[in-house]
């Protein structure tokens, strides 16, 4: 299953749900208006609990008094299978000192921002076995770019049950005009933060005012700067230079274009696919993107989004939101930061 959606073969229905679009290869549940926080939960298939149980490893048989065989079943000493209740399917293998975070209570995190069940929920789901979870909300109010361009607020929130990692909050602000999702990191803050695996409430309460601040000061600091560069004037030519560097895979790559070497027939295609992106997408021919330093960036977080082909969706996400498209479009605010203030000397145009 390529998609890795988890199948809930009791309910014959896959763990996924979202508003208005199958965003996920048609799977899943589609609703028309925005779910509460217990709708989304069941909408989604992931009204199961999780728990810890003992593990124990088999060893020799012994005979006991009676003469009969009996297991010698060893407790393995720190370490615990998580168990989904509704199925009783292991998930994984975790320490003494882990504990479960339940599907209820991630939403309890997203609920706790705003107050109540006033989170609008998008998208949410399982993967694998429902050892993975995810949910993406929309925050209330847009950030306003120009006169025509509105950017929505979201936060993604990605968890485990089996032991792989720490809960993740991201603020991910999405260009509405082409779905462009515009990460980018401010200055000395983070877009993301990673939470432990505890079942404190107050801990959590305390961790979801930390995203609502970081959120809240970067849409402060993104409708500044994206709106100072819809009046930044930027040339065709500086806008291919900032691609290449921008979309440079290594030091290596980067020490070539430096010395004007050739670059790989790859490599050149994915340049000339953005920057063709970026000349002639519908999108990109508006008041704050054309001939601007705002379509520049643009074109390269619309480039991973409208235009790489990936394996499936969910690759498409992964790369977008945590890998390498997370990577080159913070490298293209960074280079368009420096080009605001220093201009074209930041570029590499030969």
């Amino acid at each position: 299953m390529a998609h890795n959606i988890n199948f809930n073969e009791q309910t014959g229905q896959h763990s996924f749900f979202s508003v208005k679009e199958k965003a996920w290869h048609g799977l899943g549940q589609i609703v028309e208006g925005y779910p509460t926080s217990k709708e989304a939960l069941q909408l989604a298939g992931l009204g199961f609990t999780v728990e810890k149980r003992k593990l124990y490893t088999p060893c020799s048989t012994l005979i006991n008094a009676a003469g009969e065989l009996q297991a010698n079943n060893l407790e393995v000493p720190d370490y615990f299978a998580t168990v989904r209740k509704d199925n009783e399917t292991i998930l994984g293998v975790v320490g003494k000192d882990y504990e479960v975070v339940q599907n209820e209570d991630a939403f309890s995190f997203f609920d706790a921002i705003v107050g109540g069940d006033g989170m609008q929920y998008e998208t949410a789901g399982a993967l694998g076995k429902g050892e993975k979870i995810f949910i993406t909300a929309k925050l209330p109010g847009y950030i306003k770019v120009g006169n025509e361009d509105y950017i929505e607020k979201y936060l993604f929130l990605t968890t485990s049950h089996d032991g792989s990692g720490s809960i993740t909050a991201a603020f991910t602000p999405v260009r509405i005009v082409c779905q462009n999702t515009l990460n980018a990191a401010m200055h000395n803050s983070s877009n993301t933060i990673k939470i432990r695996h505890t079942a404190n409430v107050q801990d959590r309460l305390q961790e979801a005012h930390k995203v609502m601040g970081i959120s809240n000061k970067l849409a402060d600091e993104m409708d500044g700067i994206f709106n100072h560069w819809t009046k930044v004037r930027i040339t065709d030519k500086e806008v291919m230079a900032l691609i290449k560097q921008a979309m440079c895979p290594s030091k290596e790559v980067f020490k070539n274009l430096k010395n004007g070497e050739e670059m790989s027939t790859v490599f050149k295609n994915i340049c000339e696919n953005a920057f063709l992106y970026a000349m002639s997408s519908p999108t990109q021919q508006t008041e704050t993107t054309k001939g601007t330093l705002f379509g520049a960036y643009n074109a390269i977080t619309g480039y991973f989004q409208n235009v790489k082909e990936f394996k499936d969706d969910e690759a498409k996400v992964q790369s977008v939101l945590f890998g390498t498209g997370l990577l080159r479009t913070q490298a293209a605010f960074n280079l368009c930061t420096d080009y605001a203030k220093k201009g074209s000397e930041v570029l590499l145009l030969n």
